[in-house]
């Protein structure tokens, strides 16, 4: 192998150039499949086939984050006992803010979506993933080192694990509690974890629907110069 133009610690790019027919195709097949993805809040109680939540893990962080730093943390709780701890900890700060922090604009915006303080979902579903946000590291020695851009980093990765989940067959919900801090108190995260992302994950059950709701056109969210 030649040496590396830009010295060592550098290798060749694994790249597949392909014809625009195949770029095309591509484009338009993952396009479909992703349109198809809606929050799901009714799960069947079905357990996920082994390997597969790691599969689509391992797809996550494989994101690009800030210099490298890949900050996040991905935990996979299927314990009975600490889904339903992490349910009732959400409710209580679900209820608080359905109760006395959403304002009147922000109810009649969730108001298609049926939603409301209880998540029994948090439990029905076989696996929950919380993303975790790393805001700092710890170098060899324990040492604090500084991580960057750590909400577009994990942002990234979290979009990653959402696609991969929906391409494997799974039915996934986006829940973000707020405030989220119980998560790292219940799951024992350390001071530096950061809970980004609560993701329900499993098979919807058989009769499961979900609001009849459209997206913005191309039109309406693209802009060219």
């Amino acid at each position: 192998m030649a040496d590396s133009a830009h010295g060592e610690g550098f290798h060749p790019l694994d790249f597949q150039r392909l014809e625009r027919t195949q770029m095309l195709e591509r484009a338009q097949e993952f396009r479909r499949d992703l349109e198809c993805r809606r929050s799901v809040r009714f799960f069947s109680y079905e357990p996920i086939p082994e390997g597969i939540l790691d599969e689509c893990i391992r797809a996550a962080a494989s994101a690009p984050s800030g210099a490298n730093r890949q900050p996040w943390t991905f935990a996979v709780v299927r314990d009975a006992a600490l889904k339903r701890e992490i349910r009732l900890a959400a409710e209580e700060e679900e209820r608080e803010t359905y109760d006395h922090r959403l304002t009147d604009e922000w109810r009649a915006a969730l108001e298609p979506l049926g939603t409301n303080w209880e998540k029994p979902f948090i439990e029905h579903a076989p696996a929950l993933i919380v993303i975790f946000r790393q805001a700092w590291g710890q170098g060899e020695e324990g040492e604090r080192e500084t991580n960057y851009y750590t909400q577009e980093s994990v942002g990234i990765a979290a979009g990653f694990l959402l696609a991969a989940l929906h391409r494997a067959g799974l039915g996934t919900l986006t829940h973000t509690p707020s405030p989220m801090g119980f998560l790292a108190q219940i799951l024992g995260r350390p001071e530096n974890e950061k809970a980004f992302l609560l993701i329900p994950v499993g098979y919807p059950t058989a009769d499961c629907e979900v609001p009849n709701i459209g997206r913005k056109t191309l039109d309406e969210v693209r802009i060219e110069y």
